[in-house]
């Protein structure tokens, strides 16, 4: 089973709604995540601002750190080894990393059929 482990930069929450507007790409890898969870895919986030000694007892992430600054984040580590540094894996990624169908990474989407977002049942988000 593969672990996967995203070594973050420093933000207030992993979800990216912590300021006025979301931001939409970490609400994406938040969702990527949880799915991969709970598809039995061990997963870890650390926040160099909530947890700066992970990253200084990785010996690999915290070499990147001294060679190349805060710009390297977030890294994506697979068993042990990284395997993207700046950038969030997209999805795509997300499922080629660790070998299962994409399916399992993309969130499920509500269809919207007006702009306040109600559903083809009538329930409003």
């Amino acid at each position: 089973m593969s672990k996967l482990e995203i070594f973050e930069p420093p933000m207030c929450c992993s979800t990216g709604v912590c300021g006025s507007s979301a931001d939409t790409e970490l609400e994406r890898v938040a969702a990527a995540l949880e799915n991969l969870r709970k598809a039995g895919i061990e997963v870890e986030r650390h926040n160099l601002s909530s947890e700066p000694i992970i990253f200084m007892q990785n010996e690999e992430v915290a070499n990147v750190l001294n060679q190349r600054g805060a710009d390297a984040l977030p890294l994506t580590v697979r068993n042990g080894e990284i395997v993207q540094s700046g950038r969030y894996p997209t999805n795509e990624e997300f499922s080629r990393l660790l070998g299962v169908a994409l399916d399992t990474v993309k969130p499920a989407t509500r269809v919207k059929v007006n702009k306040c977002g109600c559903d083809s049942k009538g329930c409003c988000s």
